[in-house]
């Protein structure tokens, strides 16, 4: 039976959020717009970005567009700034960029320790966690004024559970979630709320090649116990939820939004698996 209670609102609230041009992003701009949210939105592709601001601007609320590459160590401090320059203040910051290894194409590919080329550690380095910890410390004096203050790092279920053929991204999504706890506990005391998401497998069209291996999408599939792939709506709500007053007394925490598949039993740590049947990561 559908539910009939309210969803949370932002009412105003005013939040920097990166990778905001496509998949995820775009999904959860488009629902914070809904809720009541201004938004300084981040990417690398302008006209991407311009197409979700004007969805944001459908939806009555203002959007400052900010293109920059997270893989440069000052962009979060130009971010920042012009985020809580554009609007006039800060209330939340969400850090849904990621880097994971992908071919030409775009399409997510595995990567061994063993095998794996420098750029795909570096990349993923850079935008998973290092470009983290400095939104982290930059947008901290701005969250100090809010009267809800909150941060969310987009995660991974791989972050919870390590990956095989993965490791760049698990490790550095696993970091995102030590950084969570340590400044949930750090910043507590400014009623500065800290947390992450932890999506499995997302429908966000960068998987079109998992996809197309019948077997292995059938596997993949058969060990998430809801027996399908996230939508970006499902992701695009967690956020909200987490961002909003609804989600108050709520800090230092990993949600995994993975249909079940971090969950110990579910298949994916059983013995067959191998490193051509490896959970993907959310982006």
């Amino acid at each position: 039976m559908p539910s009939t209670s309210p969803l949370p609102t932002l009412d105003g609230a005013k939040i920097l959020l990166t990778g905001a041009s496509c998949g995820i992003g775009r999904a959860t701009a488009q629902t914070l717009a809904q809720a009541g949210a201004d938004l300084a939105l981040n990417g690398r592709q302008t006209e991407s970005l311009q197409d979700v601001a004007a969805l944001v601007g459908a939806e009555g609320r203002s959007a400052h567009l900010l293109p920059d590459d997270l893989r440069d160590p000052d962009a979060p401090r130009r971010l920042v700034e012009a985020a809580a320059t554009g609007l006039e203040g800060l209330d939340a910051l969400i850090h849904i960029a990621g880097a994971y290894t992908a071919d030409s194409a775009g399409q997510f590919r595995l990567a061994p320790l063993l095998t794996s080329e420098g750029e795909d550690w570096s990349a993923a380095i850079a935008v998973n966690f290092t470009a983290a910890l400095h939104l982290c410390r930059n947008a901290h004096p701005y969250l100090t004024k809010s009267t809800n203050p909150s941060v969310l790092l987009m995660s991974s279920a791989v972050g919870l559970m390590g990956a095989p053929a993965g490791e760049a991204y698990a490790m550095t999504k696993a970091a995102q979630v030590s950084l969570v706890r340590s400044l949930a506990v750090a910043w507590g005391p400014q009623s500065i709320r800290v947390n992450a998401l932890c999506p499995g497998i997302v429908d966000t069209g960068a998987f079109e090649t998992l996809e197309d291996d019948e077997e292995l999408s059938r596997w993949l599939r058969s060990r998430i116990p809801l027996g399908r792939w996230a939508t970006v709506q499902d992701i695009a709500q967690a956020v909200l939820f987490l961002t909003s007053p609804a989600a108050g007394f709520i800090t230092g925490q990993a949600l995994a939004v993975d249909g079940g598949m971090s969950v110990p039993g579910s298949g994916f740590t059983a013995p067959d698996t191998t490193a051509t049947h490896t959970p993907s990561p959310s982006r």
